[in-house]
């Protein structure tokens, strides 16, 4: 029977990587969120699209010059490949080597080609992905890719699986701006309200009006404060003398503040016993 495992020793911790979370060389995981599959595909599209613009520039181009006798029709064959390789190898290439990762179509869906250990795409990623989009793409009308991309993690392509990248959200949501404290016209009250017995459902209705309040309409803002404030007051003690939406924001602020406070006690907590208790005996699977 072969021996367990070795566990970690005493003051090394093992880190468990998300799929979506990268390591670094410094040991740090972060967190980069792949473009979905349909942004994705959306932004290959454009790529594509300009392509046959360009391929239809060069077709219009070239009978010009037939009709005008001013080329060769015996060269027309080696300079549509060479036209082809262009479009298809050269210039994705140079692209997305010259922007680090980055095209027309996947600026416009907020994308960028990086390496699966989060580094730059380089120029040999970028001509394995090319050369391997000829035939996944362009031979095959996209079905190739569309299918690999549906059942891989990152929505990779089959280009992608060999160059080792795939395709890095870069457009983040914008962060929700900062809650508001307690209005210092009521401070010395917040010290010691008791907000404890509010139930947790009107504590999320007033959470919800003191962040959309300044979108409402006055009248409306004026009613639906009333209207909390009054089923507010049999929850809250002592009540100050403030005006609803006074009350509101500041009720909401102190609620939170607590809860806050007992989260950070509670993780304090759970650190000092889980410092204190006592290793595992070795070969024990951690839980």
């Amino acid at each position: 029977m072969p021996d367990p495992a070795p566990s970690p020793g005493p003051g090394i911790s093992v880190v468990q990587l998300h799929q979506d979370e990268i390591l670094t060389g410094e040991a740090v995981a972060l967190d980069v969120q792949p473009l979905g599959y349909f942004l994705r595909a959306l932004g290959t599209l454009i790529d594509i699209l300009v392509g046959v613009i360009v391929l239809i520039l060069f077709a219009l181009v070239t009978s010009w010059l037939l009709a005008q006798e001013a080329i060769d029709p015996n060269i027309l064959p080696i300079l549509t490949i060479a036209v082809l390789v262009l479009v298809m190898v050269v210039i994705p290439t140079v692209v997305e080597t010259t922007t680090r990762g980055r095209s027309l179509g996947r600026l416009a869906v907020g994308g960028r080609i990086v390496r699966v250990d989060g580094g730059a795409s380089g120029s040999r990623q970028a001509f394995i992905r090319a050369l391997i989009g000829v035939i996944e793409l362009w031979f095959t009308f996209g079905a190739v890719a569309a299918i690999v991309g549906a059942f891989t993690p990152r929505s990779q392509r089959l280009g992608d699986l060999v160059a080792g990248t795939y395709s890095e959200r870069t457009r983040t949501p914008r962060l929700p701006e900062a809650a508001p404290g307690v209005p210092p016209s009521l401070a010395a009250w917040a010290a010691t309200a008791d907000v404890a017995r509010l139930p947790d459902t009107l504590a999320r209705r007033i959470a919800r009006f003191a962040q959309s309040a300044d979108r409402l309409d006055p009248p409306a803002r004026v009613r639906l404060a009333s209207t909390l404030a009054h089923e507010t007051r049999a929850f809250v003690s002592p009540v100050p003398a403030a005006d609803p939406e006074t009350f509101l924001r500041a009720v909401a602020a102190v609620r939170r503040e607590r809860e806050l406070r007992a989260l950070t006690l509670e993780a304090q907590r759970v650190d000092a016993l889980t410092a204190a208790g006592p290793a595992a005996p070795r070969g024990f699977p951690a839980r």
